[in-house]
């Protein structure tokens, strides 16, 4: 990530000459040589406290993680290097662990696949014979569903999909039925599952873009919708770090995650450590030949900032914007740039507050929001990530799902674990889980996380007509997970061990979830085996600086969830400690007509609210609108 002092904060991402560099000291130390692979490169950040006390001029030593591999040998190493001191601190052999893909592999793959002649043969048989027209695309395996004899290697398997032209859309027209399986490490092709054939449907139609679509005429009555801010915008963003009024932050990014916010308070005050998201899991709920092993960790086995796109200018942010460009690298640990990987800019909110007085007459004030965005195309899906932040104290957290859902072709009755949007095809039902990493420090770090519901009291001698209503408050004094209640609504409360606010209340800010989805599927199924995490909508941890990936390091042909059910087993304290939530929401994608062959945005968010941080409405202080339609 660009920033006007490289390394100038702790928390500054890895710069290009710090990859190379963590690269280098591996080669020459420990032998890592051109056949291996660099999984991942990132900053080891530095202790909470460190962060904390640190102050411009203070020694800032700068740590990698690194994840490697030997393809000759199939063996993993993690290490930390020292970029300060130029030296391996940690070499750790993981014996039966596969890093994530790499997006070399997955153009490897295709390239290798679409020139080995069983592939050819395999596709001349259904008619297919322009390869320029073949996408071959890779996915990663779940070690249940691996063939065992192939369980010792690293491997993938393939869907297969045909473009009708150049720049068609190849996800319009699968090849059903047929799948590779690949060596990853040789690019051997291993088996060709060719299993079934399907037809191709003749009067099916997937195109999208305007120049592909049978008689498409684009609309003229759409007038131009422009936001300018004369004065120039509110915030200001120095390095990486980001101000707004009152807000504070500082922008990370890293390949798993892709966007990371740190040090987020408001008003001088902290509320979060570290946000952002840690793991993604795309489970297909049909059990066909082409979709049962179809569950993408889209984090743990891809990585969010591996798959970041450029944001442009009017189509993916509108208004006055400040782009931020990223630094990754690929399996050889050469760094690349993705230029505008990261949009800051705000919005109007509409009404903030307004309340109309017969003798003071009106006021209002209008909202506006801080937007801090990225996007991530993960194959056939795009994510679109926004943060928001409020006025009033209030975190936004919203996921957009667009792009192009898995079909599948059928010759007579469609199968029942999905809809049919086109000529004889269909599309299955998935589900998109997404855990978001809260690492909160409300008013400091000493933490507990309190669980809130309403009751009704009974009808009684003072409640005589059944409308009393009252809050009730649990802490979570013990590791766990924990489920919504929308009957009683209930809520969790991060408050503060040591403040409270003017009224003895402990500060706190609330967690109020809006897409907990539910999991549907048992203890036997390898959804629940290897992301066990989806049972429960919200986990309490105590923070650990090693515990940060949900269903475990290593996702890719993982047999088990090796993170939060298997971290909570220990039921470590959670009380006025520093304390990590974790929030599983996302989409049960039940698909529409509507969602083909493109579909429109699938929108989900949770927020964070502040419940008894300040002492009463913090937004007294906004101005009257200037605009002079307010007039």
């Amino acid at each position: 990530m660009t920033s006007t002092a490289p390394t100038a904060h702790p928390l500054d991402p890895l710069s290009a000459e710090e990859f190379r560099a963590a690269a280098a000291v591996l080669r020459r130390d420990k032998g890592v040589a051109e056949g291996w692979r660099f999984a991942n490169i990132e900053l080891r950040e530095p202790a909470k406290d460190v962060v904390r006390s640190w102050q411009p001029g203070d020694p800032n030593p700068r740590e990698a993680l690194v994840t490697c591999f030997d393809r000759a040998a199939n063996a993993a190493y993690k290490a930390v290097v020292s970029l300060t001191d130029d030296a391996v601190l940690e070499w750790t052999p993981v014996p039966g662990e596969q890093p994530n893909m790499t997006v070399d592999e997955w153009h490897e793959a295709h390239v290798a696949l679409i020139a080995e002649p069983r592939v050819v043969e395999s596709l001349a048989a259904r008619g297919i014979t322009d390869l320029d027209l073949v996408l071959i695309d890779t996915w990663a395996y779940g070690h249940s569903l691996i063939p065992q004899q192939f369980a010792d290697r690293r491997v993938g398997w393939t869907d297969v999909w045909v473009r009708a032209t150049k720049n068609g859309n190849p996800y319009a027209h699968p090849v059903n039925g047929l799948h590779h399986v690949v060596d990853l490490n040789t690019m051997e092709l291993l088996d060709v599952e060719d299993t079934f054939s399907v037809a191709a449907p003749t009067g099916a139609m997937g195109e999208y873009v305007p120049a592909l679509v049978p008689g498409l005429v684009q609309r003229q009555d759409v007038k131009a919708f422009e936001v300018t801010q004369p004065e120039g915008v509110s915030f200001t963003l120095e390095g990486n770090e980001l101000t707004w009024l009152g807000w504070s932050m500082r922008i990370g990014f890293n390949h798993r995650e892709g966007l990371v916010l740190h040090r987020v308070g408001i008003d001088g005050r902290s509320v979060a450590h570290r946000m952002s998201f840690a793991e993604m899991v795309v489970p297909y709920r049909d059990p066909g030949e082409d979709h049962y092993r179809r569950t993408a960790f889209d984090i743990g086995e891809w990585g969010l900032g591996f798959m970041t796109t450029s944001l442009e200018l009017g189509c993916d942010c509108l208004g006055e914007i400040t782009y931020v460009d990223a630094v990754l690298h690929d399996s050889h640990a050469e760094p690349y740039t993705i230029k505008n990987a990261i949009c800051i800019h705000e919005e109007d909110d509409g009404v903030l507050w307004k309340h109309v007085d017969e003798n003071a007459g009106a006021e209002v004030r209008r909202s506006r929001r801080l937007v801090v965005s990225f996007h991530a195309t993960v194959a056939n899906y795009e994510y679109l990530v926004y943060w928001r932040f409020y006025q009033d104290g209030q975190i936004e957290c919203e996921v957009r799902a667009t792009g192009i859902m898995v079909t599948s072709a059928f010759e007579h009755t469609p199968p029942p674990h999905g809809t049919v949007v086109d000529d004889h095809t269909y599309a299955p039902i998935h589900q998109h889980f997404i855990v978001a990493r809260l690492d909160m420090e409300v008013d400091g770090p000493a933490n507990t996380v309190v669980q809130t519901h309403t009751e009704a009291l009974p009808v009684g001698e003072r409640n005589p007509y059944g409308l009393a209503l009252t809050q009730k408050s649990t802490p979570i004094t013990t590791e766990g997970g924990f489920d919504p209640d929308w009957a009683s609504q209930r809520a969790w409360k991060v408050t503060s061990a040591e403040k409270t606010n003017a009224w003895g209340t402990p500060t706190a800010y609330k967690l109020s979830p809006g897409a907990a989805i539910p999991a549907l599927a048992g203890p036997e199924s390898p959804l629940v085996q290897r992301a066990g995490l989806v049972e429960h909508a919200v986990w309490v941890t105590p923070y650990d600086r090693e515990e940060r990936w949900p269903a475990g390091e290593f996702c890719n042909q993982s047999s088990r969830d090796a993170g939060l059910p298997e971290w909570t087993k220990a039921q470590r304290s959670t009380e006025a400690t520093d304390v990590v939530l974790w929030h599983v929401f996302g989409i049960h994608h039940v698909p529409r007509v509507e969602d083909w062959p493109v579909m429109p945005v699938d929108i989900v968010r949770f927020e964070l609210k502040p419940s008894g941080f300040f002492d009463r409405n913090p937004t007294l202080d906004v101005p009257p609108s200037k605009g002079s339609h307010c007039h």
